[in-house]
């Protein structure tokens, strides 16, 4: 079969729309050609990709014109999160995995040369995405990433660490003999079960602030009624440091409020296990505009 498809999920903002990667393998000179609206780094995924086939043992098509679109066409695409999906394209396209199977399944993951599969971010909002939508498919996302998806309920999360853990997984009925002498880890391939919602998060204590008697009494009004907060002073009266414990005064997080947290922080780069379900303050500098707070673009 020279024609194989394969799923993924671009990154636009909060919102993980679709995306088909499509590689067809033809007669021809030699090229490798990528398209589909690509920014730079996902381009890149060639040479990525024909290191990564070639250090795994496998067979990269030299002798084959390679096409590569990424649909539709007009939607932006960025970042290595693509580097997995191109190449399950171009061994199913050759023949080498069984290209029926992989339907039901979405890839995302950065390569390195030698097959291992790097972390991307965004994984959360992806995996969120796919929930809102109500789309039940297996998401293969490499350590790092597949702990965040993991994290919404209900979420089928495989963790693969090598390229060869997710070909070993889609050969083609009998040739699972040829791939047991392949250097990869035995238990690099694993079903994630969502992990549960923290019971207690330890947030600054507002009792550790001596005197500021009408902050405080604004604050724990503030956070009962729901209310927001303007503080305004000069450096140095304390601001900061009430802001920072204002979140100890709230209502535990709920489920769907630490989720869409979480995939902020995600899509940022910037979340860690450690800090979920704990609502977040950020310190933006004193000379930011409303333009920078608030953000812009698309």
């Amino acid at each position: 079969m020279s024609l194989a498809l394969v799923q993924s999920r671009a990154l636009l903002g909060l919102e993980a729309p679709s995306v088909t990667v499509e590689v067809h393998l033809a007669n021809g000179l030699p090229s490798f050609t990528l398209v589909g609206l690509a920014d730079l780094e996902v381009k890149e995924a060639r040479e990525r990709v024909r290191s990564a086939l070639q250090n795994a043992g496998l067979e990269f098509p030299h002798n084959k014109r390679i096409t590569v679109n990424l649909a539709p066409a007009d939607l932006p695409k960025d970042s290595g999160r693509f580097d997995l999906p191109i190449a399950l394209g171009i061994l199913a396209a050759s023949g080498q995995i069984d290209a029926g199977r992989l339907a039901g399944h979405e890839f995302a993951g950065e390569l390195s040369l030698s097959g291992q599969l790097r972390p991307v971010r965004g994984a959360l909002a992806t995996s969120l995405a796919l929930r809102a939508h109500g789309v039940a498919v297996r998401l293969v996302l490499p350590p790092g990433s597949a702990e965040e998806a993991a994290l919404v309920p209900d979420a089928q999360v495989y963790r693969a660490r090598h390229l060869l853990d997710v070909v070993r997984q889609f050969l083609p009925a009998g040739s699972q003999e040829s791939m047991d002498d392949a250097s990869a880890p035995d238990d690099g391939w694993c079903l994630l079960q969502p992990a549960p919602l923290a019971t207690q998060v330890a947030y600054a204590d507002l009792s550790d602030i001596k005197g500021q008697a009408a902050s405080k009494r604004a604050l724990e009004i503030a956070a009962a009624g729901g209310h927001s907060l303007l503080m305004m002073g000069p450096p140095g009266s304390g601001k900061s440091m009430l802001a920072q414990r204002f979140a100890g005064l709230l209502p535990a997080m709920t489920m769907e409020e630490a989720l869409e947290s979480a995939a902020v922080a995600s899509l940022a780069g910037r979340f860690t296990p450690a800090r979920w379900a704990q609502r977040p303050t950020c310190q933006p500098h004193h000379t930011a505009s409303a333009v920078a707070l608030v953000g812009g673009g698309l």
